[in-house]
């Protein structure tokens, strides 16, 4: 995408005042940073995974759940600061019944197991989704899960459950109008911005980089707005696979990436020549 603005510096200019110019407030870090801040997975193949080796599909949904441990002891290791997780889309619900059900019994079944360890490595767990539909049963243990690791300062795990990109731009563009219906602010202060401070992990950083498992190439309406400039890795690997070389492998992927934010690549460079 090219820029209607042009940027050029002064040829004895300071080089902290040169990124300045072509870059606002802290992207200039964003560009210089090798490992991501913020990463999303969608983390596919459970299902072909088992049906591979001959068995009902919730046995690759239980596989998959020893790739998230992987997954989450990895990220923690490196001092990745979120992890987000697409485990249930608001599309899933269109699957047959019966897999419906096994995976709410392992999602809560897994928040309960799982719990002890996250608190103890001071993961700070966050489920993002519209929770409402889940039973009375599952919704009581998301928020014990949440409040139990409140208050921790190690990684923050974004579990997508009941999630869709669209939604969570719907859903806070509908809280924006409620205030300018109630005069709290005019329709002149609808900008992305406050938008932003109405999105699930609207305290987190953007996403950086997201990997999709499983060997298609798409998105599937995952974290629309947050990864507007993430780095797409896709890996032909089935999520019960995925293991910790195969995650190092993405991030390696992303530190030979040029981020470029809309700049060229010469002053890309010269940024982080700085």
């Amino acid at each position: 995408m090219s820029s209607t603005v042009e940027f050029e510096s002064e040829p004895n200019a300071d080089p902290e005042s040169v990124t300045s110019q072509l870059l606002p407030g802290q992207l200039s870090d964003v560009v210089k940073q090798s490992l991501p801040k913020h990463v999303a997975i969608i983390m596919d193949g459970n299902g072909r995974w088992a049906q591979q080796q001959g068995k009902a599909r919730v046995f690759g949904h239980k596989a998959g759940v020893k790739a998230v441990r992987r997954a989450v002891s990895t990220a923690s290791q490196l001092g990745i600061e979120s992890l987000t997780l697409f485990a249930f889309s608001s599309e899933n619900w269109r699957r047959p019944d019966k897999e419906v059900s096994l995976l709410m019994e392992l999602f809560f079944t897994v928040l309960q197991r799982e719990l002890k360890l996250l608190d103890k490595n001071q993961v700070k767990l966050n489920i993002i989704g519209d929770t409402s539909r889940f039973s009375a049963r599952l919704q009581k243990q998301i928020a014990a899960a949440q409040e139990k690791t409140l208050a921790n300062t190690g990684l923050i795990l974004n579990v997508a459950a009941n999630y869709g990109g669209r939604w969570d731009i719907l859903q806070a563009a509908q809280k924006l109008a409620e205030k300018v219906a109630t005069g709290e602010i005019n329709s002149s202060q609808m900008t992305e911005d406050a938008l932003n401070e109405h999105l699930c992990m609207q305290n987190q950083s953007e996403v950086d980089l997201m990997i999709r498992t499983g060997g298609d190439y798409r998105i599937s309406n995952f974290v629309l707005w947050q990864a507007a400039y993430a780095e797409l890795v896709f890996t032909d690997t089935l999520w019960p696979d995925f293991d910790e070389q195969a995650f190092r492998d993405a991030l390696a992927i992303f530190a030979s990436r040029q981020r470029r934010f809309g700049l060229t690549g010469s002053q890309i460079e010269e940024i982080r020549a700085i």
